[in-house]
């Protein structure tokens, strides 16, 4: 029995109002996430994420592994506003500004700028090898690499400096860390975006496969007008509809499909056939829209009028993004400009004084999470005549800096229970005396 032949798609260039939206967006998305790591904020760079040093720095703002919270708030953020922008806008981050639709996008124009447009690349494909072809593909696929491997600098500049690390690459001192990691991103965007292409979006990416529950019949798609259109003939036939059936909006398709046939989970929403099929309606002089964005509902008549953001589900969507944002920057504005970790000296529980006090040692790790130096002082609460001794009263950090101090916590033994006692230490902004911290923690007795 004989196995289906992979066909591969050659889609044609498009011009139009969607088209120019989707190549503004190609160029906006590539400068901030090619551009971003070489941004310098205060000295430094403006995004970087120093797994090194366990600090997150993201323009103004420092965040250390105790901030896992706004992680865990983004990462609901990012779900939530997946559902609702799917159940109000259907596919169109997918068609705009997906990294896999953006990356095959700037293929597609490597292989338009060596191999020529749609014709010209199948045509090359269908001849026999031969030197040129090789080197127009070589060259094509040199092309590409070299982007793919942008591309995988640019990730990894978000975890080492930029500068240092292409100093560092040019030298050949890179890390063996970094350098993996450039070249497996290479490969991937290599792989996904100049081999794979539209199979990713069809059978790989399960947004395309799930996306059916969060569609109803409100959300906006791209649909063809059958009312309209069908059915197919020439202009000149009186009793055809408006379709000519010229298959011009299947041929600059990215994914290969005929949006005629209905809504299909290969479409991506990019509206390149809207693009295609407006440019034939502008020369037939015929009204455009017979392939428009709209909804099943709107398309069926049975539209209820109301905007499309008062649908129950996306209000619904909406008051959870809302409230959960709010609680992020409420939380995030309130946070004091520095931590403190409190460990016990779990090798030495309790000691006792020349002066007869009961005697344990903590480590205090400070942290300075804003971006100006601070002056900390630090005292103990929680037991009657309770003491801290310590090498200096204040401690000093410079900006986003960190500083592990060893101090002594003193108690008279009448006020201090056998086992464990809780007792807060207390830091102190010298600089904004409003500023207070309090860490419990426990002191043992005899």
């Amino acid at each position: 029995m004989s196995q289906p032949v992979p066909i591969k798609i050659y889609p044609r260039l498009t011009s139009g109002r969607f088209n120019n939206i989707r190549v503004a967006l190609v160029i906006l998305t590539q400068l901030v996430f090619l551009g971003l790591p070489w941004l310098q904020w205060n000295h430094r760079q403006a995004v970087l994420f120093d797994l090194e040093r366990h600090q997150f720095f993201v323009f103004g703002a420092s965040f250390w592994p105790e901030d896992f919270v706004y992680l865990a708030a983004l990462l609901v953020v990012s779900a939530l506003g997946l559902f609702w922008w799917t159940t109000l806008a259907g596919r169109l981050w997918c068609g705009y500004s997906c990294p896999q639709t953006v990356y095959t996008q700037i293929m597609l124009w490597i292989e338009r700028l060596v191999l020529g447009d749609h014709k010209a690349r199948r045509k090359l494909d269908a001849a026999p090898n031969s030197a040129g072809k090789l080197l127009k593909k070589g060259l094509a696929h040199s092309l590409m690499l070299l982007f793919s491997l942008w591309t995988g600098f640019s990730l990894v500049a978000y975890f080492a400096p930029a500068g240092e690390l292409a100093s560092n690459l040019w030298q050949g001192q890179a890390g063996p860390w970094e350098v993996f990691w450039i070249l497996f991103y290479a490969a991937f965007t290599y792989l996904l975006a100049a081999l794979l292409r539209e199979k990713v979006c069809s059978h790989m990416c399960p947004y395309a496969r799930f996306q059916g529950a969060m569609f109803d019949r409100d959300t906006l798609i791209i649909s063809y007008n059958a009312r309209r259109g069908e059915p197919r003939g020439k202009q000149a036939d009186k009793s055809a509809g408006g379709c000519i059936d010229c298959g011009i909006c299947v041929q600059v398709c990215p994914t290969g499909i005929d949006i005629r046939n209905g809504l299909q989970y290969e479409c991506i929403g990019c509206a390149a056939c809207i693009d295609a099929c407006d440019q034939v309606m502008d020369q037939l002089h015929a009204p455009r829209g017979l392939i428009r964005y709209t909804s099943e509902a709107a398309l069926e008549g049975k539209s209820k009028g109301k905007p499309a953001w008062q649908r129950p589900r996306v209000l619904f969507y909406s008051s959870l993004l809302l409230g959960i944002i709010g609680l992020s920057v409420f939380s995030f504005t309130q946070r004091l400009p520095f931590k403190a970790d409190i460990l016990r000296d779990r090798a030495s529980l309790v000691r006792e004084t020349d002066d007869g006090w009961l005697e344990n040692s903590y480590s205090v790790r400070l942290i300075n999470s804003s971006e100006s130096a601070q002056r900390l002082a630090i005292s103990v609460e929680g037991l009657p005549g309770i003491r801290l001794v310590a090498a200096t009263p204040t401690v000093s950090l410079a900006a986003t800096a960190t500083e592990t101090i060893g101090v002594r916590v003193q108690v008279e033994p009448q006020h201090a229970a056998r086992g464990a006692n809780d007792i807060r230490f207390v830091i102190r902004s010298l600089e904004q005396p409003g500023h207070l911290l309090q860490e419990k923690s426990s002191f043992i007795g005899e």
